[in-house]
């Protein structure tokens, strides 16, 4: 399904647009729209925002010591800035299990090209894969905010039947510290987010932050591809996927030597699986897609460390 959209001249969504400098805009193929964002001389590759981070729990969350939380994000703003602070380092931050997220955006739109648009640095590497799904967003309605619609980049598990869309998790606020945190779906299964206290000793893996003593978390659910290698629980494989996700050590898509994914904005699908065409983006959400542990190591859990535009990463 891999650029399966390619934009033509008849749609009329682009004109040729020269700088030679002038206003500091760089030259590119411009889509014809009020609120595309073209690149500047100053513009950054990387995502300059982070809008939203709501991981899912998991033993980094709350984690002063190896998640780098500093202990006082007790609001969303403040778990929105230290995620913020994290990609800026490009240090990675933990998504937690199923379900958890972030969303960012750029100081500029992100063209559709006939080529690989932008890229998700994670900390995959062989016999490690924690997939998360991507998502993208073109500010539609141009206010600056990640209000519009989301569409998923389909991957190789996308059209399979193990796949399932629409999956939801409610996790519950364990009742005193040093609890593992419980949680159910949307299909009557039940479990938990283990504790593992010989790692991480944090009162506790469901998010400071959240005021509410639950929390449901929605998005497309992939099979896990975990196992016990050892057979004794001492060794624990997370296996890749073809394409098509972050944080995955993929033989298509990954770039070892940056430790990224990348992905091409003609995936776009809309709700019901169908392609969309999208000429630009302006927000991308990465989000843990699967629901597995893996013994003593815990959640199977997205880490990103760093969201950017490719062209100009090359």
């Amino acid at each position: 399904m891999k650029k399966a959209i390619n934009l033509s001249l008849g749609m009329a969504v682009a004109v040729l647009m020269t700088s030679c400098n002038i206003d500091n805009v760089l030259t590119e193929t411009t889509p014809m729209d009020q609120y595309y964002r073209p690149k500047h001389n100053t513009s950054l590759a990387d995502c300059n925002k982070v809008y939203e981070y709501m991981p899912a729990p998991g033993q980094f969350i709350n984690d002063q010591k190896t998640g780098g939380f500093a202990g006082d994000e007790m609001l969303q703003e403040d778990a929105n800035r230290y995620a913020e602070g994290r990609l800026r380092q490009r240090v990675w931050c933990s998504l937690g299990g199923f379900g958890g997220y972030i969303v960012v955006g750029f100081d500029h739109s992100i063209l559709n090209t006939d080529s690989y648009d932008f890229a998700v640095m994670g900390n995959a590497f062989d016999g490690s894969s924690e997939p998360g799904i991507v998502w993208v967003m073109k500010d539609e309605n141009g206010d600056g905010q990640p209000n519009d619609t989301w569409y998923e980049l389909a991957g190789s598990e996308t059209s399979k039947p193990e796949t399932i869309r629409d999956y939801k998790v409610t996790y519950y606020r364990p009742d005193a510290s040093g609890m593992p945190v419980q949680w159910t779906d949307n299909m009557g299964a039940s479990g938990e987010i283990d504790y593992l206290e010989q790692f991480h000793n944090q009162d506790s893996y469901y998010p400071s932050w959240i005021m509410a003593d639950s929390y449901t978390l929605s998005g497309t659910l992939l099979k896990a591809r975990n196992y016990d290698k050892s057979g004794n629980g001492s060794y624990w494989i997370n296996g890749s996927y073809d394409w098509g996700y972050a944080d995955n050590f993929s033989a298509t898509d990954f770039v070892a030597d940056k430790r990224s994914n990348l992905f091409e904005i003609s995936n776009a699908i809309d709700a019901k699986g169908k392609a969309v065409s999208l000429p630009y983006i302006d927000f991308v959400k990465v989000q843990c897609a699967v629901n597995a542990k893996s013994g003593w190591l815990g959640e199977v859990s997205t880490e990103v460390s760093a969201i950017y535009d490719y062209s100009m990463k090359q």
